[in-house]
């Protein structure tokens, strides 16, 4: 009984420690980059320059964090072509592998809480677009910021389940915002399944987290053209299938 209490307590102290390298790879290089990446967001039409940078970033943090790539692409993302990525959500590198898996520049649509974290959030507000999913107005306002984005010849980044919940059988329902915004603006949406981010790296602080493989599929885009606001929820329910039965293949 001792011999697992203790081990328990090394356990918990490795979870500690691994997280907190987590946040100290997130920092470090915000330090060394920060006069540029200052600069890049003076000006909203120097994002794609931050953007570069933001990639740097969060290969930085996946490599240190002793993640291991493994990416099956079904066809490639064209290079200047918006898009509306969407993926599963289930931890906060969501964020970096998202931004590693595609050189096209894309502003993150997120949750406001993110902006509390310590100078992530201050390049966090500055660059993405922040909703606060209790307010009307505020979903409102990321519409109209999102058009502005897509209208620059951006594409835009969704989690479309809305959040981080682990009560879900594999994936949560989707909203209907992202696919709203993709059919308004005739953008393909181009599903990703992230396979192992939830086992890397967990929200929960003491939940764990370890080094190896992190898997991930880049899907076929899904067209748009020709759809209306009619056909939404068919488009919604079309790509949470594809990541779904790509997440129960990986499951087993």
């Amino acid at each position: 009984m001792h011999y697992i209490k203790l081990m328990k307590i090394f356990t918990n102290i490795g979870r500690i420690v691994y997280r907190i390298w987590f946040y100290t790879l997130m920092t470090i290089p915000i330090l060394v980059m920060f006069p540029f990446l200052l600069l890049s967001v003076a000006k909203e039409s120097w994002y794609p320059y931050f953007f570069k940078m933001a990639r740097i970033w969060s290969k930085i943090i996946l490599i240190g964090m002793g993640f291991k790539l493994k990416i099956k692409t079904e066809a490639p993302i064209e290079k200047g072509k918006s898009y509306m990525f969407v993926a599963n959500h289930t931890s906060m590198v969501d964020i970096m592998l998202m931004l590693t898996l595609t050189k096209n520049p894309f502003v993150f649509v997120g949750k406001k809480e993110l902006a509390k974290i310590p100078l992530f959030g201050f390049f966090y507000k500055r660059t993405c677009i922040l909703v606060d999913r209790s307010s009307t107005k505020s979903k409102t306002a990321v519409f109209e910021r999102a058009q502005k984005r897509l209208q620059q010849g951006m594409s835009i980044c969704i989690f479309p389940e809305g959040g981080v919940f682990d009560a879900c059988d594999l994936l949560c329902d989707f909203k209907s915002g992202a696919f709203r915004l993709a059919i308004e603006h005739q953008i393909p949406i181009l599903p990703m399944t992230f396979a192992d981010n939830e086992i890397r790296l967990p929200y929960d602080f003491l939940a764990g987290g370890s080094p190896g493989k992190m898997r991930a599929t880049i899907h076929k885009a899904l067209p748009t053209k020709g759809l209306t606001l009619v056909d939404r929820n068919i488009l919604k329910e079309q790509t949470r299938d594809v990541i779904y039965e790509e997440l129960q293949r990986y499951r087993k």
